[in-house]
C-alpha cells in the first residue's frame, strides 16, 4: 500500500473493527464474506469508472439501454 495515504483514526478504528468481527466468523461465513466483500469492489470499481467516463465526457457516444 501506497505509505503516503494516511487512514484516518476513524478508518483505523473502522478496520479494527471489522477485524474482530472476522475473527469471530466460522471458516465458512468468513468465505462466504469475502465471495460477498469483492463482489462488492467489482460493483463499487465499476461505478467508479462509469462516474468517470460521464465526467470526462467519454460515454457521450453510448446508447442508454
Amino acid at each position: 500500500m501506497n505509505q503516503s495515504i494516511e487512514l484516518s483514526l476513524e478508518q483505523k478504528f473502522s478496520i479494527r473493527s471489522f477485524s474482530d468481527q472476522v475473527q469471530n466468523m466460522s471458516r465458512e461465513q468468513a468465505q462466504e464474506f469475502l465471495i460477498m466483500l469483492y463482489e462488492q469492489m467489482i460493483v463499487k470499481e465499476n461505478m467508479y469508472k462509469s462516474f468517470l467516463k460521464h465526467e470526462w465526457g467519454l460515454d457521450a457516444g453510448e446508447m442508454s439501454a
